[in-house]
């Protein structure tokens, strides 16, 4: 990253109205995640997800653009931490950002949390610049927009 440009985290807090369990899995299920990753207007066909959800494991999946399939997004992270139920800390490592190196690791840290009968999720994601930080936070909180519907059924 540029000397110009400081790198800060992005930081989310989200309360859902579903119990812990059902939250972390939705996280870690292929067929939930299928279902509401992406910010609205990208979709994650369920053939392209694979999770092995372990410390040494991975996260695997294509985002595909709604209106042009011809723009997708593969996203390939890795499981350093996890605590069934309680928290989920990876990284991904990725090329050609502009601003940034030849190879930036991006590192994300998901914790699950009883807030009652609901869950409180605080994610952790970066380092990104301040313009990336808002499309970053605006992509995590249309996705959550739809997690939340796949919640309520």
């Amino acid at each position: 990253m540029s000397d110009t440009t400081a790198a800060q985290d992005l930081v989310m807090t989200r309360i859902f109205d579903a119990p812990r369990e059902l939250v972390y899995r939705a996280f870690t299920d292929p067929d939930q995640l299928a279902q509401w990753f992406g910010p609205i207007g990208w979709s994650v066909p369920r053939d392209s997800v694979s999770v092995d959800t372990r410390v040494g494991g991975y996260q695997r999946f294509v985002m595909v653009n709604d209106d042009d399939a011809s723009q997708s997004s593969p996203v390939d992270s890795m499981f350093t931490e996890v605590v069934e139920n309680e928290l989920l800390v990876g990284y991904e490592d990725v090329t050609g950002i502009p601003g940034f190196g030849d190879a930036t690791r991006f590192e994300v840290r998901r914790e699950f949390h009883d807030e009652g009968d609901k869950t409180r999720l605080v994610l952790r994601q970066g380092p990104y610049t301040a313009e990336m930080e808002d499309n970053a936070r605006e992509g995590w909180g249309s996705s959550f927009t739809k997690l939340d519907a796949l919640l309520a059924r």
